[in-house]
């Protein structure tokens, strides 16, 4: 099921119930009415319960084209019916309260879809590799003391949860995995620096260890 057709499916649910909306619920009985035209002015009937039984069944791509379909109910009673009688006000009237609810539902929708788009979108982008989290935890073992103590107090402000601190043994863990993708990139990228300028220098990692699970 789409991610559209809940909310949508409720909303139609909530006109469908309403007294008003009465004679849309289901197809007109132009036979029995005695609308002998209706088929000639009305090309493309619709009603709520079609509707609903689109959306269950997921014949809608968009929100965009269930929408279409709901507004063709009223628009079909206002093209029938006389500007001004009883039905076509009844429409006119559904028609501005479906339209009223539908743009603050839109709105919800399109908001959940970008944020989704836009978690998506940095994952896919950022999320670092296995191997890049294996080289940037043997890279916290080539670098000095000081800038390890760099790479800490960074990841304790941005990413705290990334760390485990012993002060009894005076030491830290560094959980690369629980390191967000942004933190991770920005500290990767001095410690391959600083690993890089320390090639020469004596290892120093006394005071601070790292932990992946991806090593």
């Amino acid at each position: 099921m789409s991610e559209f057709s809940g909310p949508l499916t409720k909303l139609v649910n909530q006109i469908y119930s309403k007294a008003d909306a009465e004679p849309f619920r289901e197809p007109v009985d132009w036979k029995a009415l005695g609308l002998f035209d209706y088929p000639q002015i009305i090309k493309r009937p619709m009603d709520l319960g079609k509707v609903k039984e689109n959306l269950q069944s997921g014949k809608y791509r968009t929100a965009g084209e269930a929408a279409d379909d709901i507004r063709l109910v009223w628009k079909n009673c206002m093209t029938y019916n006389a500007d001004g009688s009883d039905f076509y006000n009844l429409a006119k009237n559904m028609s501005k309260k479906f339209e009223d609810k539908y743009a603050k539902l839109e709105k919800e929708l399109n908001a959940a879809a970008t944020g989704a788009g836009s978690k998506a979108g940095a994952k896919g982008a950022n999320e670092p590799t296995l191997e890049e989290k294996r080289v940037f935890a043997k890279n916290l073992y080539k670098i000095s003391k000081e800038d390890l103590g760099k790479v800490v107090v960074e990841i304790d402000t941005k990413c705290p949860s990334a760390l485990t601190k012993n002060s009894a043994e005076d030491e830290v863990e560094v959980n690369v995995d629980m390191i967000s993708p942004g933190v991770f990139h920005s500290v990767s990228s001095f410690v391959k620096a600083a690993a890089g300028g320390d090639a020469g220098k004596k290892k120093k990692t006394a005071g601070a260890k790292r932990k992946s699970t991806g090593d």
